[in-house]
């Protein structure tokens, strides 16, 4: 007897193609979402980086996506406002915004929504308390290429030496942040547990 699988037919097909296009569009979703929390912004007289909702989203879409997908919704983000669209923050757009004080941020989306994803997906009902932890280590990781660029954005533009450029750092763009962040945690914590996880 023959063991050659047999040939997918026209409804698996059409199962996979609508799966496909579901996925696509849930990613687009979290873009979109992502792009306009940008547009929420709060700009603070004592430093270059502004409040916005991206965090947020980020957040929701690694725990929503899972690691992978969430970051290809942010990646899909960061793509989508280089070529030109006024995606970032601000209605900011192209190349220029990752030669700003704050372009080390928008790499920080993709790594963060990563880490959420990565540390939630393994439990398939994962607790309010670890969705929590998630989101805190996600916005760790939103923070450190930020905080990083930042400093390195001080050292060369304003000639800061590298100790005073990283404590500047942390404080200008991390510092003014922190309960802000914590709040977006617990609120991105919180619709997940409501949520769950769709069905990809």
């Amino acid at each position: 007897m023959s063991n050659t699988p047999l040939p997918a037919g026209p409804g698996a097909r059409l199962a996979q193609e609508h799966s496909h296009a579901r996925i696509l569009a849930t990613v687009t979703l979290f873009t979109a979402l992502t792009a306009l929390g940008a547009q929420v912004t709060l700009r603070l007289p004592f430093t270059p980086v502004p409040v916005t909702l991206q965090v947020l989203f980020a957040l929701l879409a690694g725990a929503a996506l899972g690691s992978r997908l969430g970051a290809l919704s942010q990646l899909q983000y960061l793509a989508l406002g280089a070529a030109g669209l006024p995606l970032f923050a601000g209605g900011v757009a192209g190349v220029t915004a990752f030669a700003g004080p704050s372009a080390g941020y928008l790499p920080g989306l993709v790594a963060g929504a990563w880490l959420v994803g990565r540390l939630t997906e393994r439990a398939p009902r994962p607790t309010p308390l670890r969705l929590f932890l998630a989101m805190v280590g996600g916005v760790a990781a939103i923070y450190a290429p930020g905080v990083l660029w930042l400093s390195l954005w001080l050292r060369v533009v304003q000639g800061a030496p590298w100790v005073h450029a990283m404590q500047q750092a942390a404080l200008l763009g991390a510092a003014p942040f922190v309960v802000v962040d914590l709040a977006k945690a617990m609120v991105a914590a919180g619709l997940s547990t409501r949520l769950g996880r769709p069905s990809l």
